[in-house]
Order: C-alpha cells, then sequence, then structure tokens
C-alpha cells in the first residue's frame, strides 16, 4: 500500500487525459512551436557546450542495474575495400552494444511502471520482449526549447549536495529567485547537484551505486507540475534523492513524475563546463537541443545534449 502523502501527490500532479486518452508524449506537449520559437532568443553569443559524458566501455555502468551495459564497440571492418574493382576506396566501420540508458540519457514514458500501470492508465503488459508497444521514445520526434540550469550546489554554497538531501520545491523557488531566472511554461529544467565529480574523478561506487544520491524529492514533483516543466534532468545516476524519503514509495519521484505526470526525465547529465559559464555569465537560461535517438519500442535513449548560448 502506498503511503497516503505520496497519493495526495499523486492525485495533483497526475496529467492522464490531459491532452488526450491516447497521448504519447506527456509533458513534452508544452513544447509548443511558439515556445521552441521563443527559446531561439536564448542564443546570443553562439556559444556551444554539450552536456554529455563519454561513451565508453570503461564508463558509469558497475553492476547497479542488472544489465544495463557500458557500450561495447567492436569494430567489424577496418581500411575493408567496400567494391571488388576499387582500388582506392576502403572504408572502416563499427558496431555497438550497450544499455539506451547507460551513460547520458533520457528516460521515456515506458521506463517506469507501478500498480500495473504505464503512463496514462495503460496497463503494464504494453512493455514486452519487443520493447514499449506504445511509448517507446520514438515519439519524441524533437526535444528542443529553453534550458534552464538551477545550480543548487552552488545556492547551499558547497561542491557537492550531501548525499541523500531531498531537493524540495522551496528550494527550487529559491534557486531560481536567487539566479534572476523565471520558469515559464515547457522549460527544461537542469539541476545540478555537481555529484557527477565523483564520477569524473574516478570515484564510481560513490556515483554509480547505491549508497546514496542527492536529487528531487517528492515536493519537487509537485514544483514540475505547478510550472509545466517539459523536462527535467540531472547530475546524478540515481535522478532523485536516495534513500527515498517514504518508505513504502522506492523511488517514489520516478513513479510520479514518468507515470503520473508523464514527465521525460533525464540522468548522467555533465552540468559542470554549463554551471561554470552560466556563473560566469549571470545567464542561466539557454536554447537547448536535446532529442533522443529514435529506438522504435525504446524505454529511453541516449543524447548528446548541447546549451546554446
Amino acid at each position: 500500500m502506498l503511503p497516503n502523502e505520496f497519493l495526495d501527490i499523486r492525485n495533483t500532479v497526475r496529467n492522464w487525459g490531459r491532452w488526450s486518452d491516447d497521448d504519447r508524449l506527456g509533458t513534452l506537449n508544452f513544447l509548443t512551436d511558439e515556445v521552441v520559437a521563443a527559446a531561439a532568443s536564448e542564443i546570443r553569443t553562439g556559444r556551444r557546450i554539450s552536456l554529455a559524458v563519454p561513451l565508453q566501455t570503461d564508463g558509469i555502468q558497475i553492476g547497479a542495474v542488472p544489465g544495463r551495459v557500458n557500450p561495447l564497440r567492436t569494430m567489424v571492418a577496418i581500411n575493408a575495400g567496400l567494391l571488388p574493382d576499387a582500388d582506392t576506396f576502403h572504408s572502416s566501420d563499427d558496431v555497438v552494444v550497450m544499455g539506451l540508458q547507460a551513460g547520458t540519457h533520457w528516460d521515456g514514458l515506458a521506463h517506469v511502471s507501478y500498480d500495473n500501470v504505464l503512463y496514462g492508465g495503460r496497463p503494464d503488459r504494453g512493455v514486452t520482449e519487443q520493447g514499449a508497444l506504445e511509448l517507446g521514445i520514438e515519439n519524441v520526434a524533437s526535444l528542443t526549447g529553453r534550458g534552464v540550469l538551477l545550480d543548487v550546489a552552488r545556492h547551499f554554497d558547497t561542491d557537492i549536495v550531501e548525499l541523500g538531501h531531498a531537493i524540495t520545491d522551496v528550494e527550487l523557488d529559491a534557486v531560481a529567485q536567487a539566479q534572476g531566472v523565471e520558469i515559464r511554461t515547457g522549460d527544461i529544467v537542469l539541476l545540478r547537484t555537481g555529484l557527477i565529480q565523483k564520477y569524473l574523478d574516478g570515484d564510481k561506487e560513490t556515483y554509480g551505486g547505491w549508497s546514496g544520491s542527492p536529487g528531487p524529492g517528492l515536493s519537487a514533483a509537485r514544483w514540475f507540475h505547478r510550472n509545466e516543466v517539459a523536462a527535467v534532468a540531472t547530475d546524478t545516476y540515481i535522478f532523485e534523492c536516495f534513500p527515498s524519503e517514504l518508505d513504502g514509495a522506492m523511488l517514489g519521484v520516478h513513479m510520479l513524475d514518468i507515470v503520473d505526470m508523464g514527465l521525460t526525465q533525464g540522468q548522467n547529465w555533465n552540468l559542470e563546463g554549463l554551471a561554470a559559464d552560466c556563473a560566469a555569465d549571470g545567464r542561466y537560461s539557454f536554447f537547448l537541443e536535446a532529442s533522443p535517438q529514435p529506438f522504435v519500442g525504446g524505454c529511453g535513449s541516449p543524447v548528446n545534449p548541447v546549451a546554446v548560448k
């Protein structure tokens, strides 16, 4: 039985039927043509900052999620002749096997279920050995718009937010106010805790395990809903705070965001360079291109997000 506190939030944020009974985009519906056109005005200098970690065999995954393997890339052709009569043209090709959520990625709307349902009230049998039958990541043709960085770590005057800290709705409002940034309908919000530094410094156990993580708490789900956020990403492995705030609602923010709200969420984003740039010019909004790869039936997708300032 889910705790009453969780159910109260669920009843507040649930978006089922908000756009249509067959909706497959959830809060990405906020990314209208008008919203994206307005986001283009955020580009002033043309500086481009990638927010992805490299895709490599020795990557983030250390076995915390069974089967979610780091990219295994293999050469299948090395300077090989492609045509029988080609004396000059040769090519090299490679293939890769990886977890779609192995590195910097988006969680799609088929990634999470609870109480035997997916987003929109669809039965969880909508995910089979063939993948997601309706809510595959291929439904997201583009994920582009106005990005906003909320630098929680800098606001707390710390390198890394304390493990297990639940970022609240009140704290998110305080960070936005301190940075002088307005949250608008359709924004793609990036939350910096600083935890990615553990991975970058080689401490994969702290970063990619279950020992604890800062991240959005349950009240943050109310904040995402109230501000009509299109998508949210963090610089952590788990996304939300861990351990969870409520007994009986492990990874409750995942459940509220993905199943109830239809909110696309991202993990393992490297926000360090962007944070330094935003602090230097005092501007925490930017144009963001972060479209997933169209894996049919995919429950998520790797992404190379690029912030353009």
